[in-house]
């Protein structure tokens, strides 16, 4: 629907933008039309003013002619010429040069006297022409008393020959015309651009007792002749034209800076209804229809086809630990690297980080795997953005056509699939599609269903796990932990289903309830010191909301705020630093305390503490499971707790299991734990008040037998004998923890 919408609106701009030119063209075409109408307009009056003007300079001269005949020519009828056979002679005697004369082929009869007066009238008329410089002579036809028709060929030319041949069907048209009974011919070349393209010829009449005797062929030159008029006409239509045009430019010119800014915004409009802005790479439409039409060829073909979904890893925590500007060069930098190892297919941006790849050739499925072994390859090497070297990770899903029933929808849905399993493969991997994944997602889908039906029949149930204080190894508090009793499949790991909740939309809800009940269930508990934390994911923290869910919570159980602790991860700061800051100062101002769980694992940004004053730091377990065995845990974890002590907050450490590691904690300084060690989670919803005391106090015994197996503890040489190193001796805990693992086991085995 997308792609046919973008397509009629591509269709409308193209049709606005025809109809713009075509308005622009038919204008142009109009003007030019008007222009060549007065251009032709001129040319035929021209025509006609030229025309005019030479026959009546041919009525002059043939006037003239007729008079110098009649006044110096023969008197009586006798002929003129004698002819021998009819052939034509050269009549005119010493007048021209011999190679401007007819060949000897037709020599001329001796004339009589009478003849010769006749024409030696005429050259002396012709020889009085030449004088002048408009007119001169350019032949002359003689015709005997039994002549055929006049032609070109009994000219006797007084210029050379070769220019006789070319004036040639000219001259022909004129004795034509004298033929028809024209009193006078003329021949006016064409003046379509303006000028004169050739010389305008003359035909006079040599008249002889009311016959033509011969016709003067004569040159006339009218582009001297003062026919100002028609230049002045030449002259303003080359104005109106001149005025015409530069109207049309600047026409021309207003339109353009009119649809310009309209003309870049349809090219940009057709760019992005086929490309992505940022990366330049087709977008979604463009992939689909490539990918259908894949399809159908190979299918025709008998081939087959392969789909790439790319996915960059942790783009979020990009984005948010370098800002959304470096985030969009980061997409910039993988869209090249995708682009060169995948030269030849086609690469597409599907979303904000995910990418797509059309394997269109029939390539076989190791051909596929080296492609994306590739890419993998590609991204072993960082992208360094404003000197910060920023690892790359992608993982990416596989499917051919021949896996998804050649169909472009359940091709997309196979590769997103084993894009699933290669993100939870420990990402920057790739997966090729099998069946089992389909499986995978209906279990998925399913659970998802059967979450929303525990959330609303309250299938949910917390577990609390003890928390100790170090110093006295009282019990201090409970850590609420959720779990989910599912009616079949029995008890699920928050692991499973925490991430369905998230990507279905149901942390929020599930957080809440979480915290609703935790809550209240502790303002049950009949000794009032036992505090109750309770954890809030990055998922379904929301500023403005949480604080309000908080106040709630409280308000609904009656449990004194100083009783809850909230605890969040380092994550969750680097969303919206800001807005989480004023969120957290806001809970705290109830009375809340505020702890920061699995301190060490995520960015550990000092400027977090400084910025927000936190209650309570919690060691991750998996520092303190190496504890004593790796000197650079313990050197962090004595660093943690030199932190804690610097800014008066409460450590905490998680996941303790055996007495070795309570020895090395007293000894690093921690404040309380919590583990296995001194219990495992446990089930206090259905316990009365009084039960409640009784399992605190059992609690309690249980830790007696365990604070005698470590009341030689004082005797170690880095214990202070109240089991914990004096904030004056934070030094000498910390080399303690720093000293060789062999020696720190040694001394504390013997002293255990």
């Amino acid at each position: 629907m997308q792609g046919t919408a973008a397509s009629r609106r591509e269709g409308r701009v193209r049709l606005r933008n025809l109809k713009t030119l075509l308005g622009i063209f038919l204008g142009i075409m109009i003007v030019v039309g008007f222009a060549g109408a007065i251009h032709a307009a001129n040319v035929f009056f021209s025509q006609a003013i030229y025309t005019r003007d030479a026959e009546e300079t041919a009525r002059r001269i043939g006037r003239d002619l007729q008079q110098h005949l009649d006044t110096h020519g023969p008197r009586g009828e006798a002929p003129l010429v004698s002819f021998s056979g009819g052939d034509l002679r050269l009549s005119i005697d010493g007048v021209g040069d011999d190679a401007n004369r007819l060949p000897a082929a037709a020599p001329p009869i001796a004339p009589e006297p009478a003849t010769v007066t006749r024409e030696n009238a005429v050259a002396a008329f012709m020889a009085n022409l030449d004088r002048n410089e408009l007119v001169g002579t350019v032949a002359v036809v003689w015709s005997g008393a039994q002549a055929a028709p006049l032609s070109s060929a009994d000219v006797v030319p007084r210029v050379p020959r070769e220019k006789i041949d070319r004036l040639a069907p000219r001259i022909d048209a004129l004795l034509r015309a004298l033929a028809a009974g024209q009193p006078r011919a003329v021949d006016v070349p064409t003046t379509l651009f303006g000028r004169m393209s050739d010389t305008t010829l003359l035909a006079v009449p040599i008249l002889a007792g009311g016959t033509v005797a011969g016709v003067l062929i004569l040159s006339y030159d009218q582009e001297t002749t003062g026919l100002f008029l028609s230049e002045v006409v030449q002259i303003g239509v080359g104005i109106l034209m001149a005025m015409i045009f530069a109207a049309v430019a600047l026409a021309a010119l207003f339109v353009w800076m009119r649809f310009r800014d309209r003309l870049k915004a349809s090219k940009t409009i057709q760019f992005l209804a086929h490309h992505d802005a940022l990366t330049g790479l087709p977008n979604r439409t463009v992939f689909s229809t490539k990918l259908n039409e894949a399809l159908r060829l190979a299918s025709a073909r008998a081939s087959n086809i392969a789909v790439m979904l790319i996915d960059v890893d942790k783009f979020k925590d990009i984005n948010d630990t370098y800002g959304h500007a470096v985030g969009d060069l980061f997409l910039q930098v993988i869209a090249d690297r995708l682009s060169n190892v995948y030269n030849g297919h086609l690469v597409a941006r599907l979303s904000g980080d995910e990418f797509a790849v059309l394997i269109a050739r029939d390539l076989d499925r190791r051909a596929v795997t080296q492609l994306a072994s590739a890419m993998i390859a590609a991204t072993r090497t960082p992208t360094n953005i404003d000197g910060k070297d920023i690892p790359i990770s992608l993982s990416i899903g596989v499917a051919q056509a021949s896996e998804a029933a050649w169909r472009a929808s359940r091709l997309l849905h196979c590769a997103d699939l084993a894009l699933y399993r290669a993100k939870h493969s420990g990402r920057s991997t790739y997966v090729w599609y099998t069946p089992d994944m389909d499986a995978e997602a209906q279990k998925r889908k399913l659970l998802e269903g059967d979450l929303r039906k525990a959330l609303a029949q309250d299938e949910l149930r917390l577990l609390y796990q003890p928390q100790f204080s170090l110093r006295d190894l009282e019990l201090t508090g409970y850590e609420a932990l959720l779990r989910w009793e599912h009616p079949e499949h029995g008890t699920i790991s928050p692991t499973v289903f925490i991430p369905i909740a998230e990507e279905a939309g149901l942390i929020e809800e599930i957080g809440a309830w979480v915290l609703e009940h935790a809550c209240l269930e502790a303002s049950r508990w009949r000794d009032a010191s036992l505090t109750v934390a309770v954890n809030l994911s990055p998922a379904q923290f929301r500023p403005g909301r949480t604080e309000e869910r908080v106040a709630n919570a409280l308000k609904a159980s009656g449990l004194s705020p100083d009783r809850l602790e909230v605890e969040i991860t380092e994550s969750l700061l680097i969303a919206d630093t800001d807005a989480v800051v004023k969120t957290l100062t806001q809970i705290r101002h109830m009375g809340v305390s505020i702890a920061m769980d699995d301190f060490g694992t995520g960015y550990s940004s000092l400027s977090y503490l400084s910025r927000f004053p936190f209650d309570t730091i919690k060691i991750d377990r998996s520092f303190v499971a190496s504890v004593g065995k790796n000197p650079t845990t313990d050197a962090i974890i004595a660093s943690i707790v030199g932190l804690g002590r610097s800014l008066e907050v409460t450590i905490t450490a998680e996941g303790v299991e055996d007495e070795m590691q309570v020895a090395l904690l007293r000894a690093a300084g921690c404040d309380k734990v919590q583990g296995f060690l001194f219990g495992r989670p446990m089930d206090l919803s259905n316990l009365a008040a009084t039960d409640a005391v009784a399992l605190s106090q059992k609690a309690r015994r249980d830790q007696l037998a365990l604070t005698t197996s470590l009341g030689t503890l004082p005797q170690l040489p880095f214990l202070a004998p109240s089991g914990r190193a004096p904030c004056d001796d934070t030094a000498a805990a910390g080399a303690a923890l720093l000293a060789p693992p062999d020696d720190r086991q040694r001394r504390a085995a013997g002293a255990v």
